[in-house]
C-alpha cells in the first residue's frame, strides 16, 4: 500500500510539474509575438559562460533568465539589431564574463560593426576586469559605478607542478609522446616550466598582451605607450580611471540610463533586453539559400551519447551524415571549439567531415580553440577562418598512464596480477612500463604522429616537411598560425559567412539562413531520453563545476583517460588573466 501511495504521489507530482512547464512554454510563445517598442533601446547583459551550444531548454522563468546566451546569439543579436529601425542604441553591461579571448574578440567586433550604422553605443561597468574592460571600449562612452575601481593590470600565465606532491604519495605518471612542446602531462611529470613551455606560453602572452594594449589604445583615442603607462598603475580606483582617461565618467547605472535617454532626445527610455528581442523580434532569416552551422564544441571521445561539452565520434557522425542527407541545407559553417581528445575518434570524424565536403560547400569557423584533435577534425581541405587569439595548432599525440604501486605499498594493499600474453599488462596502475613495453608504445604513437602530419598536409595543401616545421604539439594563436601556414584568415564569424556566400555564388549583401546544429534540446527530451545518458550529463556536469578548484585533476576528463588509445589532445587548457 505503501508503495501504491508513494508511485500515485510522485505521478501527481510529475504531472504538476509537466503542467507548469506547458503554462509558461505557452506563455513564452505568447511572448515571442510581442512587439518591439519603436525608438526601443537594447539592454546587452553580457556575463558568465558564453558557450558555442545552447545548454538544455527549461521553459520556466527561473531557468530562462539564467540560462547563458551563446556565443551565435549574441552575434545575431548584434546583426539583427543593427539592421532593425526599432532599434535606436545598446546600453552594454558586461559583468563577470567567463570566455576566452577570441570570443571576446567576436562580441567586441560585433558592437563595432552595430556602430558602424550611427547608433550609439554605451558601456557600463561594475568592478571590471580586462575582458569586462576590453569589451566596454568598443563603445562611444564608457561609464564605471562610484566608489568602483577598474581592475586591469596586465596579465599572467599561471602553471603548476605537481611532481614531487605525487613521488611522495608514492604515485608515478610514465608519459610518452611525439613532439618537443606536447607537454600535456608535464604538470605531472616535472617540477618546473621546461624551455619550449616556457618559449610557447611567452609567445601567447606577448602577442595576447600586445593586441590588448592596441585594442584598448585604439578604443579610448589613446597610444600604445600610455596605455602600457597606464596599465603599469593598475588596477585602479574609479577617479583614477577616469584622470587617465580609461573611463569617461563614474555614474550609477540609472545614470548612465538617462545618459542615453539624453542623447535619443527620449523623455522616457525604452528598454529592451536581450532575451525579449530574441523571442520577440521576427524570424531574420530571409529568403536566401539555408547553411548549417555544425558545432562542435568540447572534448573529442569514441562512442555515443555525450552532452553540450563533448564530441562523441558516433553521434557528431551521424549529425554529419543527417545534414549530409538534407537537401535544404546548400552549404555548412563547421564551428569548432575542442582542444582535442582521442586520436582515432579524431579520425572517425574527419572521415564523415571530408564525406560532407563532398556534397556542399564548408567553411571552418574556429572560436577559443581548435587544438590537436580539434585543429585535425577542420582538416577537411576547405577554407580555415581562425581569431587572432584563438588557440590551435598542437600537432602531436601523447599517451600516458599512471603507476600507482608506490602508494597502493604506502597504504598497505597488496595486489598482485596474473597475466597471459607478453604486454597484457602494459596499461596496468599496478607497474612501471619496462623497456620492451615502452618501445611498443612509442611505435604506435609515432606512427599515430605520422598519420596526424599527413592528415594536416593533405588538408592545408602542404608537404610533410612544411608541415613537420611548424608541428611538434606546438600550439600557436590564431594571429601566429596565419603566417605558419595553419590557417587561411583572421577574422571572426562574419568573415565565414562571407566566405560561405562566395562558396554559393551569392552576393554578399543577399541574406543567408542559418540553423544550428545540434538543435538546443528541451527538458522532455533529457527526461525522457536514455536514462544512462541524463546520468552521464548530470555526473559529468557535476565533475566539470567542481574540477576548476581542483587544478591538479582538470587537465583531462575522466572519460578521456579511461577512453585509453593514444591522445590527440591539446598541452594544457589555456586561461589567460
Amino acid at each position: 500500500m505503501k508503495k501504491f501511495l508513494l508511485g500515485l504521489a510522485a505521478g501527481f507530482l510529475l504531472a504538476g510539474l509537466a503542467g507548469v512547464i506547458a503554462f509558461f512554454a505557452m506563455a513564452r510563445i505568447g511572448d515571442r509575438r510581442a512587439d518591439i517598442p519603436d525608438g526601443g533601446t537594447l539592454v546587452l547583459r553580457i556575463g558568465g559562460e558564453i558557450p558555442e551550444l545552447a545548454p538544455m531548454e527549461v521553459p520556466l522563468p527561473m531557468f530562462e533568465s539564467n540560462a547563458p546566451v551563446t556565443l551565435l546569439e549574441h552575434w545575431n543579436i548584434l546583426l539583427q539589431a543593427g539592421r532593425d529601425s526599432r532599434i535606436k542604441g545598446i546600453v552594454v553591461i558586461p559583468q563577470g564574463i567567463s570566455a576566452g579571448w577570441a570570443k571576446m574578440q567576436e562580441l567586441r567586433e560585433a558592437l563595432i560593426r552595430f556602430k558602424k550604422t550611427g547608433k550609439p553605443v554605451i558601456a557600463f561597468l561594475r568592478t571590471p576586469r580586462a575582458r569586462e574592460y576590453y569589451l566596454a571600449t568598443a563603445a562611444d562612452q564608457v561609464f564605471l559605478a562610484p566608489g568602483d575601481y577598474l581592475d586591469v593590470k596586465g596579465m599572467r600565465a599561471e602553471l603548476s607542478y605537481y611532481r614531487d606532491t605525487l613521488s611522495k604519495l608514492g604515485v608515478q605518471f610514465e608519459i610518452e609522446h611525439a613532439g618537443k612542446y606536447k607537454d600535456a602531462m608535464d604538470s605531472f611529470t616535472e617540477d618546473r616550466m621546461s624551455p619550449a613551455t616556457r618559449e610557447v606560453m611567452n609567445s601567447v602572452l606577448d602577442d595576447l598582451y600586445g593586441h590588448l594594449v592596441s585594442t584598448f589604445a585604439s578604443g579610448r583615442g589613446k597610444t600604445p605607450e600610455q596605455i602600457r603607462a597606464a596599465i603599469d598603475e593598475g588596477p585602479f580606483l574609479g577617479k583614477r580611471a577616469l584622470e587617465l582617461g580609461l573611463v569617461d565618467g563614474l555614474h550609477f547605472e540609472d545614470e548612465v540610463f538617462d545618459k542615453m535617454k539624453a542623447r535619443l532626445g527620449q523623455k522616457e527610455l525604452r528598454k529592451v533586453s536581450h532575451r525579449d528581442y530574441v523571442h520577440a523580434r521576427a524570424d531574420s532569416g530571409g529568403r536566401g539559400p539555408q547553411a548549417a552551422v555544425l558545432v562542435a564544441q568540447g572534448e573529442i571521445l569514441r562512442g555515443e551519447g555525450g552532452g553540450e561539452d563533448t564530441i562523441r565520434s558516433g553521434t557528431f557522425g551521424s549529425l554529419v551524415r543527417r545534414v549530409a542527407a538534407d537537401d535544404t541545407v546548400k552549404g555548412v559553417i563547421l564551428r569548432i571549439d575542442s582542444p582535442g581528445g582521442d586520436a582515432i575518434a579524431s579520425e572517425e570524424i574527419l572521415h564523415d567531415l571530408k564525406l560532407l565536403s563532398k556534397k556542399k560547400p564548408m567553411v571552418i569557423s574556429m572560436s577559443d580553440t581548435a587544438a590537436s584533435g580539434g585543429y585535425y577534425m577542420a582538416m577537411t581541405g576547405d577554407p580555415v577562418v581562425a581569431y587572432p587569439a584563438t588557440f590551435t595548432g598542437s600537432i602531436g599525440v601523447i599517451w600516458g598512464k599512471v603507476n600507482l604501486r608506490g602508494l597502493y605499498d604506502k597504504l598497505g594493499i597488496r595486489s598482485e596480477v596474473l597475466t597471459r600474453g607478453r604486454n597484457a599488462d602494459i596499461d596496468s596502475a599496478l607497474k612501471p612500463l619496462d623497456p620492451q613495453a615502452r618501445q611498443k608504445l612509442k611505435e604506435g604513437i609515432n606512427e599515430t604522429y605520422e598519420t596526424f602530419l599527413a592528415r594536416v598536409a593533405e588538408g592545408r595543401k602542404k608537404s610533410r616537411t612544411e608541415i613537420a616545421a611548424v608541428a611538434e604539439g606546438r600550439v600557436w594563436l590564431g594571429s601566429q598560425a596565419k603566417p605558419a601556414g595553419l590557417v587561411d584568415e583572421v577574422g571572426g564569424f562574419d568573415r565565414a559567412v562571407e566566405l560561405m556566400k562566395q562558396r554559393l555564388k551569392i552576393d554578399v549583401k543577399d541574406r543567408l539562413r542559418m540553423r544550428i546544429y545540434p538543435r538546443k534540446k528541451s527538458l522532455f527530451e533529457y527526461v525522457f531520453g536514455s536514462p544512462e545518458d541524463a546520468l552521464e550529463r548530470a555526473a559529468a556536469r557535476r565533475l566539470r563545476q567542481s574540477l576548476p578548484r581542483i587544478p591538479l585533476l582538470r587537465e583531462m576528463s575522466a572519460d578521456l583517460w579511461s577512453a585509453g588509445g593514444f591522445l590527440a589532445r591539446a598541452p594544457y587548457s589555456i586561461t589567460i588573466d
